[in-house]
């Protein structure tokens, strides 16, 4: 018998910061319209997010994925770095 996970939110964003052990922060920027004026508004939202091998680093474009709460903060975790930041 299979049972099937629930369907989870999932994102890609790219890595702000690293705060501490295991820790990450991704931006994911979005666009919605303007409630009044119906532009398209861009915004973000900052998320933390659980890096079990500590293999991210600033600039990383990532893929996230919805979790149960880890932490005071974070409740998504790290699917798969899609591609690393250009080193300098």
């Amino acid at each position: 018998m299979s049972e099937e996970r629930n369907h989870r939110k999932d994102r890609i964003g790219i890595v702000s910061s690293r705060s501490g052990d295991k820790t990450v922060k991704v931006t994911y920027y979005y666009k919605i319209p303007h409630p009044l004026y119906k532009k398209e508004v861009k915004r973000k939202t900052v998320l933390h997010v659980h890096d079990e091998k500590n293999e991210c680093k600033v600039g990383d474009k990532v893929e996230i994925m919805e979790t149960r709460p880890l932490s005071r903060l974070k409740r998504w975790r790290l699917v798969r770095v899609v591609e690393s930041a250009p080193t300098l």
